[in-house]
């Protein structure tokens, strides 16, 4: 089956930060090419973070409150406090940028990626190679390319792809029809078995975000067979003669 993977998806052209990029530089960067955040890299184009917009605003508001003499209610030996502290005096994308950073690969799936996302509450992941080397940018935009799929393109592959190519059923077989990306499948197979692998094929199609199972099965082949009680015959041996 074909998925989508990160690397067909992202953009290889990124715009980035290096440890020693002046604040008011990162700021300049976001206005210009109109995005919301951007990786920070080293030397070797590796990976040490990453900045948002969201970053830039509160340096500017802890240190407006540091200017007026305000201080964070915080005890100065926590370490949220004494990173909130050191954020607030921060000059450079090294200081101020989100560690460590969250990245994935070009070969994972898409959709993995937009789980990545959704758990961590981010907008943007850097493509990282074997050596965690930055090669592209996927953001939450270039992830739902994928999701905008027709429901008939998504109900075709499902057919042609999962049922008839990968689990080589007989066609007409399965029912399958798609609304607003949610699958339903419906039909009766030959083996008990057969029905969560339909499933889980089912939700790996580009698009998919539901899978309503509504199959059967002719045979149960998930039981162990019966084992019926063995009965003793008695055997009458012929005397010797």
């Amino acid at each position: 089956m074909k998925t989508s993977k990160v690397g067909e998806v992202m953009t290889p052209d990124v715009v980035q930060a290096c440890q020693e990029t002046p604040l008011k530089d990162v700021a300049q960067l976001l206005a210009r090419h109109r995005i919301s955040g951007l990786p920070v890299v080293d030397a070797d184009d590796k990976v040490l973070g990453v900045i948002s917009e969201t970053d830039l605003v509160r340096r500017q508001t802890a240190g407006a409150r540091r200017a007026q003499g305000i201080r964070s209610r915080l005890p100065a030996l926590r370490r949220k406090a004494r990173v909130t502290a050191a954020k607030a005096r921060a000059m450079t994308a090294a200081q101020l940028m989100s560690t460590p950073a969250i990245t994935v690969h070009p070969e994972q799936r898409v959709a993995d990626a937009a789980r990545v996302m959704e758990r961590h509450q981010i907008e943007r992941l850097p493509v990282v190679d074997e050596e965690d080397r930055l090669v592209g940018i996927a953001t939450r935009r270039d992830l739902l390319r994928v999701f905008l799929r027709t429901d008939e393109e998504i109900r075709q592959e499902i057919i042609d792809e999962v049922l008839t190519h990968a689990m080589c059923l007989p066609p007409h077989i399965v029912i399958v029809s798609v609304h607003d990306g949610m699958a339903t499948l419906e039909g009766r197979l030959e083996r008990r078995s057969d029905i969560p692998v339909a499933v889980r094929l089912s939700w790996r199609v580009d698009g998919v975000v539901g899978v309503m199972n509504s199959l059967t099965f002719l045979v149960d082949d998930t039981r162990p067979p019966e084992k019926h009680p063995s009965r003793w015959i008695p055997h009458r041996w012929l005397s010797e003669r």
